[in-house]
C-alpha cells in the first residue's frame, strides 16, 4: 500500500468514523452520554500526548539530526503559538457581535445558536484539515508513525465531533442534515492530507519540521483544550479514573510505537 493510499485511507476513515460515532453517541440516553464522554476525553488526552512525545517528536529529531534538534524545538514552539492564535481567532469570531443585555432575548439567542452552528462548521473544517496535515506528515516519515498518529487523531476527534454535532442540532438543523455536514466537515482532513503530501513531496528537507508542527498540534489540543475540561471534575475518584485512562492512552501509543520501531 503506497504512502498516498495510507494518507487518503487514514484521513477519510478519521473524518467519516468520528462523524458517524458522534451521531450514534447522541442517540444514546443522555445519562449514558454524560457518564461516558469524560472517559473518552481522558483516553484521548493520553493518546495525543503519547503520539506527540513518544512517536512524532523522536522521529522529527532523528530525521533532523543532532544539529537540527534546536530547530525542531523552535518548530514545536512556533506550532503551539500558531494553534494558540488560530484558536483565539475562532473564539473572537464566536463572540464578535454579542452585546451585553442581549442574552435574555429569545430571538437573539436563536440567532446566536445559528451563528454558532455556522462557525463550528468553519472551525471544524479548518481543524480537520490541520489533522490531515499532521497525518500526512506522519505517514511520510513512516507507516507505523502514521498509524500511531491516526489513532491519536481519531481518539480526540470522537469527543470533538460529539460536541460539534450537538451544536449543529442546537442551531436548528435536522439530525440527517447535521450528520451530513459533520461528515463533510470531517472529510476536509483528506484535503489537508493531500495538500501536505503534495507540498512535502517537493521539499523533503522540511519534513522533520512539518512533523514537529504536527506534534505541536496534538500537544496543544491535549494541553489547552482537553485537560482544562478534565479539571472540571474535582472529586478524587474522578481524578484517579482520569489518570488511569490517560495512562491507558499513553500506553497504547507507546506499545504501537515500540512495535513499529522493531520493524525498522
Amino acid at each position: 500500500m503506497s504512502t498516498l493510499a495510507w494518507i487518503v485511507a487514514a484521513t477519510a476513515a478519521g473524518g467519516v468514523l468520528s462523524g458517524l460515532f458522534a451521531a450514534l453517541f447522541l442517540l444514546t440516553p443522555e445519562r449514558a452520554r454524560t457518564a461516558a464522554l469524560p472517559h473518552f476525553v481522558s483516553f484521548a488526552t493520553g493518546a495525543l500526548l503519547g503520539a506527540a512525545l513518544l512517536s512524532l517528536l523522536p522521529h522529527a529529531i532523528e530525521m533532523a539530526g543532532a544539529a537540527g534538534a534546536g530547530r525542531i524545538g523552535l518548530a514545536l514552539v512556533g506550532g503551539i503559538l500558531l494553534f494558540f492564535v488560530l484558536e483565539k481567532w475562532v473564539l473572537w469570531r464566536h463572540s464578535h457581535g454579542e452585546e451585553p443585555g442581549d442574552h435574555g432575548h429569545a430571538h437573539h439567542a436563536r440567532k446566536q445558536d445559528r451563528a454558532a452552528a455556522s462557525l463550528i462548521l468553519i472551525g471544524d473544517g479548518m481543524h480537520n484539515a490541520l489533522d490531515g496535515v499532521a497525518i500526512a506528515a506522519a505517514f511520510m516519515s513512516g507507516t507505523e508513525v502514521g498509524i500511531v498518529t491516526s489513532i491519536a487523531v481519531i481518539a480526540h476527534e470522537i469527543p470533538h465531533e460529539v460536541g460539534a454535532f450537538a451544536i449543529l442540532l442546537n442551531g436548528g438543523m435536522s439530525r440527517a442534515r447535521a450528520l451530513a455536514f459533520n461528515v463533510l466537515s470531517g472529510l476536509t482532513s483528506v484535503v489537508g492530507g493531500l495538500a501536505a503530501y503534495a507540498a512535502l513531496g517537493h521539499s523533503l528537507s522540511v519534513l522533520p519540521y512539518a512533523i514537529a508542527l504536527a506534534a505541536a498540534s496534538l500537544l496543544y489540543v491535549a494541553v489547552a483544550d482537553l485537560i482544562p475540561g478534565l479539571h472540571r471534575q474535582v472529586s478524587a475518584a474522578a481524578g484517579v479514573r482520569q489518570v488511569f485512562l490517560i495512562l491507558i492512552g499513553v500506553g497504547l501509543i507507546f506499545y504501537l510505537a515500540d512495535c513499529g520501531s522493531l520493524t525498522y
